[in-house]
């Protein structure tokens, strides 16, 4: 069971606050014929090769596949981190020539910054904001703290946090700028699965209260099957988009459901075909 928390902002917030955290349109994105190749010392390595793909306002795609089929390469590229060989990125009609704050992203490390507290990592991206005050910036950045949960830890440095509190604040940090659209590349391979778990309802929560487009990499199928409203499948050598899956589940959606382990079980035999095909074994 999951516990949904309701956020509201004080009588006493200003008008530029209220402003700051109205809800955004969630963008939509076009990949088009997207490819990649790297330079190594023992020869080139095709990472993608013409990967196209769309996705709707405000939508929940995860990309899962093997180790090293460029669903990261990709999700750098979307962000504006890597640029392709070729093909195209573009956000709401406009191309991805460099990062943007329409576009965060969410590492798999926390990267918090460790000279500040939680407050003070959460505030880092508002700094930006030149028409917030510093007292507007921290009503804000509360108010994250306090849809992730983390309210009594404003506090706190970030050496005294667990793992998935870490996160907690890096999730925070990510949605306090207001993006339209947040990627994340396995923000929750590193912890353990009854962190995970939780974590997995809370992203739910926040993503049908705040409707960020949200991309996310994983190579854990039922965890992609629990998040994602479609599921797309990389091959590897070069990647490509081999398999597209709906996950057809309300929310909120349980990770240890028999429904969503039909899907998981699917999901994983095409993945495993995918690796035998190419010489690998399955893990």
């Amino acid at each position: 069971m999951y516990v949904t928390r309701t956020f509201e902002l004080p009588p006493s917030a200003s008008s530029s606050v209220r402003e700051e955290l109205q809800f955004l349109p969630p963008s939509k994105l076009t990949v088009e014929s997207v490819s990649k190749t790297f330079k190594t010392r023992t020869g080139p390595v095709q990472a993608l090769d013409k990967v196209s793909l769309q996705v709707g306002e405000g939508e929940f795609v995860c990309l899962v596949g093997a180790s090293g089929c460029g669903k990261s390469t990709l999700l750098n590229i979307i962000a504006g981190l890597e640029k392709p060989d070729s093909g195209t990125v573009t956000a709401d009609g406009l191309r991805v020539l460099e990062p943007g704050r329409e576009r965060l992203v969410m590492f798999q490390e926390s990267a918090l910054f460790p000279w500040l507290d939680v407050l003070g990592n959460v505030l880092f991206g508002l700094k930006m904001k030149p028409h917030l005050s510093n007292k507007d910036r921290k009503q804000v950045a509360r108010y994250y703290l306090e849809l992730v949960g983390l309210t009594r830890f404003e506090r706190s440095n970030i050496h005294e946090l667990s793992g998935g509190m870490k996160q907690r604040v890096a999730l925070a940090r990510a949605l306090a700028p207001n993006p339209r659209m947040l990627l994340m590349d396995e923000p929750f391979a590193a912890l353990d699965a009854l962190t995970r778990e939780q974590l997995y309802g809370d992203l739910q929560q926040i993503w049908e209260s705040r409707r960020k487009t949200i991309i996310f990499v994983t190579h854990n199928v039922r965890e992609a099957a629990c998040l994602g409203d479609r599921v797309l499948l990389f091959s590897p050598h070069p990647g490509r988009i081999r398999e597209e899956f709906l996950i057809k589940l309300p929310r909120q959606r349980d990770i240890n459901s028999t429904a969503l382990a039909e899907y998981a079980s699917r999901i994983m035999a095409s993945l495993k075909g995918f690796k035998e095909n190419n010489g690998e074994v399955a893990e």
